[in-house]
């Protein structure tokens, strides 16, 4: 988490504080700058392993930065008036057709184009030749492509870009310390960016918008198990964090097939593994192929790409579409879905999808709904939702506990604390992992849920978030394969709930129904003695009183 690095922490809140103070006050817009930014160098980072990887092996490599670009010319320095004689005007014609001649696309790289001197003449060159190149870099027809069309890089001051540009700089050299001191072998640069700007905003988490902890991804990423050519999508994917980390759980589940032995220990405890080992070509496109993302705020959608192509995912599909409206028709298409979809939302009636079977616009019951349809028969999904929908009382609450219960087989439902996410709120939330059996059911595909308690998740329960010593991650992963080998003597922390006892209790989810309270009798004092004791201690009082007076005098 970035909170446990206070120097990445510290140099990413100086860059945001540099926009601010140059301009750029509104945090999304703020995040989005940045983001194109940290795209540029991660882009070159990225094409120079490859390029590196290809000559060791000898396999032929065609880096983004081979071939030409028409660059930028201001044709208002060249323009010929009539005080200019015509041996001048060819001169300028002359220089205006040099100026617009093709250059190496090497020079729309972060490491040469940083080094521009002055820094207006850097600026011109980020903005009108590198930020186009970056905006068309998937081809016409990509998502990325289409979503950036109307993308603007709005830094207008040179020295904001020099200093800007020095900042991403810093926060890149200390990632790479984190990555081997620390562990993060697998670090989100995009998200944890935009976690800490998100922090910046008073409103943070008003719609139900912030980040789930990486920590927590990894969990149900584990809990699902996507594999190689699994089909996998988030219906609320925001910075697109759940497939990121569905797509680390598949490489590090490659070198684990591969050699166990290059597996390592992250810092929460889960195995890890040197991607580049089992990374062909093959793989790879069958991997390009693997994650779909839907966010209804464009902002979302750009930063979610970004985010997937910046750890290797060439042409992600993120698309800008609401997942819950009439415009959205998938059903039976993915294999996993991983989702923490918004909880406060109110979506417009007549915009909903008439498929969709619960009558409310509460967005978290409609996304149980929709996320149980998009799966196909076999398909397993992990959800993050409010606790209250495990056990409210409303009609729209009851039916969407029915369709989980119906048409899937409830597999768990694991209880998180209070703070697992703040500092943007303290709801208490729930992991359900589920399995799809039958669309529209009307019998129980659901014979017995597991129900488990995470008392801390590793990390703090306040604003802080501070990393703790134990690593009680995957000791949940480790109970929930072992659930139905292991003999649960109670109901203490985790266990087994029938679904007739479900039905007896108005579909009840939540832990704290089925948990088993151990009380402790309490013995008390006869009143008799409990009456001594305290005219005992009253005349004390009184002879100190008696004492203090008589030294006033």
């Amino acid at each position: 988490m970035l909170q446990n690095n206070p120097i990445l922490k510290s140099l990413i809140n100086s860059l945001w504080n540099t926009l601010w103070s140059g301009g750029i006050a509104n945090p999304l817009t703020a995040i989005e700058q940045i983001t194109y930014l940290l795209f540029m160098k991660r882009l070159d980072d990225m094409e120079t392993k490859r390029e590196g990887d290809a000559a060791f092996t000898g396999d032929k490599y065609e880096s983004r930065f081979s071939g030409t670009y028409v660059p930028y010319v201001d044709e208002s320095l060249y323009q010929i008036t009539d005080k200019v004689s015509k041996e001048e005007a060819k001169k300028i014609e002359e220089s205006l057709k040099e100026a617009k001649k093709p250059r190496p696309k090497e020079e729309l790289r972060w490491s040469q184009f940083r080094r521009i001197t002055p820094t207006d003449k850097m600026l011109e060159h980020v903005r009108y030749n590198v930020f186009p190149f970056i905006k068309t870099l998937n081809g016409d027809t990509s998502p990325f492509t289409k979503h950036m069309a109307n993308a603007v890089f709005i830094i207008e001051k040179p020295t904001l870009l020099f200093e800007a540009i020095n900042k991403i700089e810093e926060i890149f050299i200390e990632i790479e310390k984190d990555a081997s001191e620390g562990g993060h072998t697998f670090q989100d640069i995009q998200g944890d960016v935009y976690e800490m700007l998100l922090s910046e905003i008073a409103q943070a988490g008003k719609n139900g918008q912030f980040r789930t902890p990486r920590h927590i991804i990894k969990l149900m990423a584990e809990l699902v198990e996507p594999q190689l050519g699994h089909k996998i999508a988030d219906p609320a994917c925001g910075t697109a964090g759940f497939l990121l980390g569905a797509y680390q759980y598949i490489l590090t589940d490659l070198v684990r097939k591969k050699d166990k032995k290059k597996l390592e220990k992250d810092e929460d405890g889960f195995e890890i593994g040197s991607f580049s080992a089992v990374l062909d070509e093959k793989k790879k496109e069958i991997l390009d192929e693997s994650f779909y993302g839907f966010d209804v705020d464009i902002t979302m959608v750009r930063l979610g790409l970004m985010n997937l192509m910046m750890h290797g995912i060439d042409n992600p599909k993120v698309d800008y579409k609401d997942s819950l409206s009439k415009s959205y028709n998938e059903s039976g298409q993915y294999d996993i879905v991983l989702a923490n979809p918004p909880f406060t939302g109110k979506i417009d009636k007549g915009d909903i999808n008439t498929s969709l079977r619960i009558e409310s616009p509460a967005s978290e019951l409609l996304f149980l709904d929709r996320i149980s349809s998009m799966l196909r028969i076999g398909g397993k999904a992990a959800v993050i939702i409010p606790e209250g929908v495990l056990f409210g009382s409303s009609k729209a609450q009851k039916q969407t506990r029915e369709i989980i219960l119906k048409d899937n087989q409830l597999e768990a439902v694991i209880s998180l604390p209070s703070g697992a996410f703040k500092p943007y709120t303290g709801v208490k939330t729930a992991i359900l992992v589920f399995t799809k059996v039958e669309e529209k059911s009307k019998t129980w595909h659901t014979e017995k849920v597991w129900f488990y308690e995470l008392e801390s998740d590793g990390y703090s329960l306040d604003d802080n978030r501070r990393r703790l010593k134990d690593f009680p991650l995957p000791e949940t992963k480790a109970a929930f394969d072992a659930r139905l080998k292991t003999k649960i003597k109670d109901r203490k922390s985790h266990f087994f709930v029938p679904i007739d006892e479900i039905q007896e209790n108005d579909l009840d989810l939540s832990f704290n129904r089925y948990k088993e309270y151990e009380y402790i009798e309490q013995t008390y004092d006869a009143p008799k003695d409990i009456l001594a004791k305290l005219i005992k201690l009253e005349n004390e009082i009184l002879k100190d009183m008696e004492e203090l007076n008589s030294l006033i005098g």
